[in-house]
């Protein structure tokens, strides 16, 4: 198991990376930073699975869509995020796993209306929804002290006293506390009320962060892959897939993970074949590339929202794989549509 824990000087961010053997897990990453992330996967022999921000950042800009590109990572955040880079979100309560680890989701709304906070064994990612001695900010982004209250009392602090606490910041110095220390050292914690609370919360009079400006405009639009898929003609509409069904010259391939079939339910005859194995499939001798050759049917790719699609086909077609396509805006975009799911 590894863990590690960086630190962006500038904007006094922390970000996380946790492995197993071959993948890792990168929470919060700085775009500046990026450099940085990819040399110390490089020396530790790691593949970067999955790339998650708790919020959309106000005060640097987000790496999720520098590591996407440069490693084909799924990107993750909760479902109440307009960040268009994600490629996967989750609800409360859903689990983010690679091999040797697993997160589990607590949406935490209060700073921003899409923070959410990761809890690992006995530790807790809180990005900015519980600082140490401190707690996030609730006067831009939808935040909302009332529910920031509600996120900290009603769940953070139901976690065990000895659960480690991670937050996204620390402006003192500080790398890590437990919610036993919060509950009673925190300032801001020391309260009968949420009315209490929300007069704290409501009387701080801070400045906007100095890059707010500049960076949430730029984490709200990173750039799509399935949009240079649209120019080349590669991308189907739920329509148009719709009519695929039951098609004997089309595989339907779903590239979700188990967890979200189980959630979320399949097309109708889509094959299975996980984005976290795409590499070795699309490969001589891996699955997907032996259907497409001794076949010789077209290969439509299927996720979430389209994003780790759209990766897909263009790492079909650097393997050799000609006859593919995607779903323009995944099984969401389906769902709207209409079209039949099974579970």
């Amino acid at each position: 198991m590894i863990f590690r824990q960086m630190f962006d000087q500038q904007s006094s961010t922390y970000t996380y990376l946790l492995a197993g053997e071959k993948e890792a897990l990168i929470i919060d990453p700085v775009l500046d930073r990026v450099g940085r992330y990819l040399q110390l996967l490089g020396e530790l022999d790691l593949k970067l699975a999955k790339a998650i921000d708790t919020h959309v950042h106000a005060d640097h800009i987000t790496g999720l869509g520098a590591l996407r590109d440069r490693t084909k990572c799924v990107t993750v955040m909760g479902k109440e995020s307009k960040t268009d880079v994600v490629s996967m979100r989750v609800s409360d309560g859903d689990r983010i796993e690679i091999d040797g680890v697993r997160l589990t989701a607590l949406y935490t709304p209060g700073h921003t209306d899409d923070s959410y906070c990761y809890r690992w064994e006995s530790a807790v990612f809180t990005g900015d929804t519980l600082l140490i001695r401190g707690t996030g900010r609730t006067d831009f982004q939808n935040g909302d002290p009332r529910a920031a209250y509600a996120s900290i009392f009603d769940k953070l602090l139901t976690l065990p006293d000895g659960t480690l606490v991670y937050p996204a910041h620390d402006y003192k110095g500080d790398t890590v506390s437990t919610i036993g220390e919060e509950r009673r050292f925190n300032p801001r914690l020391q309260v009968r009320s949420v009315d209490e609370y929300v007069a704290i919360m409501s009387g701080l009079k801070l400045d906007n962060p100095k890059m707010m400006d500049v960076a949430v405009p730029a984490n709200l639009k990173i750039g799509m892959a399935q949009s240079e898929l649209d120019r080349k003609g590669l991308s189907l509409t739920c329509p148009e897939a719709i009519e695929l069904i039951g098609d004997s010259r089309t595989i339907l391939v779903d590239l979700r993970d188990k967890s979200e079939r189980a959630a979320h339910g399949f097309i109708p005859g889509s094959v299975h074949a996980p984005y976290s194995r795409l590499e070795e499939n699309v490969q001589p001798g891996g699955m997907l590339n032996e259907l497409a050759r001794s076949t010789d049917k077209r290969l439509a790719f299927y996720c979430a929202y389209g994003e780790r699609s759209a990766m897909a086909v263009q790492a079909a077609q650097a393997a050799g794989i000609t006859n593919v396509c995607h779903i323009k805006g995944g099984l969401d975009a389906w769902m709207r549509d209409k079209g039949p799911i099974e579970r």
